[in-house]
């Protein structure tokens, strides 16, 4: 079994410590280092070429949005899951835009962060259930802000590819989209894959971020 080789870049040491102790304990991965700042955690990133990069979003030098941007810009095959400490920070969104693979909170269970890594690792990406109506709302709050731009046209996808990329949108996993549109979860992977290569997205978070731009989901105004 090759290991899941992650990065820790948070400015908090004993945060760094505490996702050491938990990632350190599952057999599959390893912590191949830890930077204490977005310009250091750039910098670890082109050195090491760790698998994931865990990255927070407020810290000193170099903040999570950036350094985001910088490594998915450099080409390598690392992925970044971005953490914060609230439900819906301010600047998630940038950072989804810069290129991150998935969201999640740092108060979140050991488990779901184990899980997120194995999934982002394998290709996929997560947004932690917790936040992703807010997060889309915020989406909507923005979109009302400012002129949208020229959305690009969905009329690649089929009926099916149009029903799978809504019910991503909720924050669902594969198996629950398989679910809840009675296929299997091979289809919808199959569907998913499509929609990405269809439009050049990186993984399932630009696909919801697709969904929404184009106003193919909308918030529900409760909300």
């Amino acid at each position: 079994m090759t290991a899941i080789r992650v990065l820790l870049v948070d400015d908090q040491p004993m945060i760094r410590t505490g996702f050491r102790l938990i990632l350190e304990s599952e057999p599959d991965m390893i912590v191949v280092g830890e930077a204490g700042d977005g310009q250091a955690g750039v910098d670890d990133t082109r050195a090491l070429q760790p698998d994931i990069v865990l990255m927070d979003i407020r810290m000193p030098r170099l903040d999570g949005v950036e350094a985001t941007r910088l490594i998915v810009e450099s080409g390598l095959a690392t992925r970044v899951i971005i953490l914060t400490t609230f439900d819906l920070d301010e600047h998630v969104h940038d950072a989804l835009r810069a290129g991150a693979s998935g969201f999640l909170v740092k108060d979140g269970p050991a488990d779901s962060l184990v899980e997120a890594i194995r999934t982002v690792a394998q290709g996929d990406a997560v947004i932690s259930p917790r936040v992703t109506r807010r997060l889309l709302d915020r989406f909507s709050r923005l979109a009302d802000q400012a002129p949208p731009a020229v959305p690009p046209t969905l009329d690649a996808l089929t009926a099916r590819e149009l029903d799978v990329l809504r019910t991503l949108s909720r924050g669902l996993s594969n198996a629950e989209v398989a679910r809840e549109l009675h296929v299997s979860e091979a289809t919808v992977k199959t569907h998913v894959a499509h929609i990405l290569d269809k439009y050049q997205l990186r993984d399932r978070v630009q696909a919801v971020i697709l969904a929404y731009d184009t106003g193919l989901v909308r918030p529900a105004a409760d909300s």
